[in-house]
């Protein structure tokens, strides 16, 4: 079990690097394991590319080890022909003897037809290592197959005496509450996820551009609410930089359950993951309907006195670091 273990790790560790890439697959890592030793890896590459079972195998010398080797994956190998062949059925070719899976995939598509067929041509199959690991890794995938939404990610700064934004400003850009580095660290989270969206006063107030400029990474599609279509074609959400989704008035009904609708709306134009920046109505409006999994909340030192107060919810803190002159919280929806 402790060998098991320790290579379903070695799958986690490698299977975050096609994070942000991989969408709408999930980001898969396998090793394959010879004599004690991993003789091949890989992850799920860019969406249309390779899955990881087969980046694996490609990455083994001598083949023949195959036959005698263990191969290990977070999530059970495919059974169905999408952009890519089954990998369930590349295993078998190869005549791998063991398979060791960390998790199920309850995708309607795979659900078990992949462990079945393995069985089936006589392989040994273990699954359930590491499992509850591997399936907050893949988090997103079974969020957006399970619950026919996005994996819904809220993300703000609030000042020291609990204001995200203040009374009022000269300029139409963002007062920033946070550092440098925080601001980074949020270009980063961009470029991880899928869509990211802002309602109207956002975008009249601060004039975001919602890209990943201060980091090397995709650029999310932009999701904006703007029920009146009030905002100007001038506005940066609007540029070329990314694609931009526009809900209004035609395209959800406003009277009610609002984020449900989104969600509904996101889920059809098959967006697994967004990050909700504000403001805070628009926030809100998630937390109320509780249509959210995770909260990214920033403290800074900075006090307005007065202002647009954060939000309000409950959740279970699972990490806070010190960033500097900032504190970062994040909370899981419990």
């Amino acid at each position: 079990m402790a060998n098991h273990e320790t290579y379903i790790k070695r799958c986690l560790q490698i299977a975050v690097n096609g994070l942000g890439f991989t969408r709408p697959n999930p980001m898969v890592g396998a090793v394959i394991v010879y004599n004690n030793s991993i003789i091949g890896e890989g992850y799920t590459s860019k969406y249309g590319g390779n899955h990881a079972e087969v980046n694996a195998i490609n990455a083994v010398a001598d083949k023949s080890l195959l036959k005698k080797a263990t191969l290990y994956v977070t999530l059970e190998p495919c059974s169905h022909f999408g952009k890519t062949p089954p990998c369930s059925d590349l295993i078998i070719k190869h005549q791998i003897p063991n398979v060791v899976i960390g998790c199920v995939d309850d995708n309607e598509k795979v659900a078990g037809k992949g462990i079945e067929k393995l069985k089936n041509a006589g392989c040994n199959v273990t699954v359930g290592i590491l499992e509850n690991e591997c399936k907050n890794h893949h988090k997103r995938f079974f969020t957006f197959h399970n619950k026919k939404r996005p994996y819904i990610i809220l993300k703000w700064a609030e000042t020291a005496d609990g204001f995200i934004a203040p009374k009022t400003k000269n300029e139409q850009k963002p007062v920033w509450i946070t550092n440098a580095i925080s601001r980074q660290l949020v270009h980063k989270w961009r470029a991880e996820e899928q869509a990211i969206l802002v309602g109207t006063n956002t975008v009249i107030q601060d004039n975001p551009s919602l890209t990943t400029r201060d980091w090397k990474g995709q650029n999310p599609i932009r999701v904006v609410i703007d029920r009146d279509n009030k905002l100007s074609n001038e506005c940066a959400v609007f540029n070329d930089d990314a694609e931009t989704i526009v809900i209004d008035k035609s395209t959800i009904d406003f009277t009610k359950n609002i984020a449900k609708q989104i969600c509904t709306l996101l889920y059809k134009k098959n967006i697994n993951s967004i990050i909700i920046e504000g403001g805070a109505k628009t926030l809100q409006t998630f937390i109320n309907e509780n249509l959210w999994d995770e909260a990214r909340v920033f403290t800074g030192s900075a006090l307005f006195t007065e202002g647009v107060k954060a939000p309000q919810f409950n959740g279970k803190v699972i990490s806070e670091e010190k960033i500097t002159t900032d504190n970062l919280k994040i909370y899981i929806n419990d």
